[in-house]
């Protein structure tokens, strides 16, 4: 008899991979203390080496820290890093270099949580099946929201962009789950705390299916940029019926045929040094062999 599998498990929806989110950041040198330092990171060798923009690898994704700001995200983001005891190593070893900001780190039982010299919160997993086979990456962004709006927003990215999207009752609230590539998803957790103004931070998605959303997008008149051929922004997740919004983060979406696609990213082993260095391991593979 012929192995019964769950087709559907493998669908990842229009959006193919969420790339990067972009915050502002008012110093370099206490970013890369932290981002690659602390968490362990690389910033990218190839673009954006200079002072006003950096680019921080993380597996098949990035962060993209231009200077200013600073932005925060109203929520918190996930990380998986391989190895929890040589994360909190590192965030001990910088703890004085970021004396004075609002850098700390906290242990839980399935995570740690290091939150940045500017306030921008980092759930680090260790790899494990919830997350697939990544050994290094960003599988998820969460975002705080109002409540009554998860329903509305996980139509919204089903029946405007086309992704795979539910909602499920927890504690708290109402939260939407919408699929943003394999083993990546942003998460929208209603809260009936205060939310502080938007300030601007942006995620970027690539889509299979690039004009039919545009399409949809334009004729409610939520497209604010037209950036070139394969990109465009929009930033409003509406009611579809009513127009009203729901919640507001910039949206980046570039198509598969844009030439940054899938470009390889240089993950290094911050494990080697020059005093105990094994020749041969100086990279990190993003998946799990």
């Amino acid at each position: 008899m012929a192995a019964t599998y769950d087709r559907e498990a493998e669908d990842l929806g229009n959006i193919v991979a969420l790339e990067h989110v972009n915050v502002r950041i008012p110093d370099q040198r206490l970013s890369t203390i932290f981002h690659v330092m602390g968490l362990g990171l690389t910033r990218d060798p190839y673009l954006m080496t200079g002072i006003t923009n950096m680019w921080i690898n993380v597996g098949r994704s990035q962060f993209h820290l231009p200077t200013g700001g600073p932005d925060v995200v109203r929520g918190h983001i996930g990380l998986v890093l391989p190895d929890r005891e040589a994360l909190l190593e590192r965030l001990v070893g910088v703890k004085g270099e970021l004396d004075g900001t609002q850098f700390s780190f906290s242990e839980h039982d399935t995570y740690v949580e290091a939150v940045s010299p500017w306030g921008n919160r980092f759930r680090c997993f260790e790899p494990n099946p919830s997350f697939g086979q990544i050994s290094l990456g960003l599988p998820y962004v969460q975002f705080d929201v109002p409540v009554g709006a998860a329903a509305g927003i996980a139509r919204f990215y089903r029946e405007v962009l086309g992704a795979r999207a539910s909602v499920s009752e927890e504690d708290g609230g109402a939260v939407a789950f919408c699929s943003v590539g394999k083993n990546q998803d942003l998460v929208y957790r209603e809260t009936d705390r205060p939310l502080p103004p938007y300030d601007g931070h942006h995620i970027q998605v690539y889509l299979a299916n690039f004009s039919g959303p545009h399409h949809e997008l334009d004729s409610r008149g939520l497209v604010f940029e037209e950036s070139d051929q394969w990109q465009y922004r929009f930033k409003d997740l509406v009611d579809l019926d009513t127009g009203d919004v729901l919640f507001t983060i910039e949206h980046e979406i570039r198509s598969m045929t844009h030439p940054l696609f899938a470009r390889p990213l240089v993950n290094r082993n911050p494990q080697q040094t020059n005093r105990a260095f094994v020749p041969g391991h100086e990279e990190w593979s993003p998946y799990l062999a």
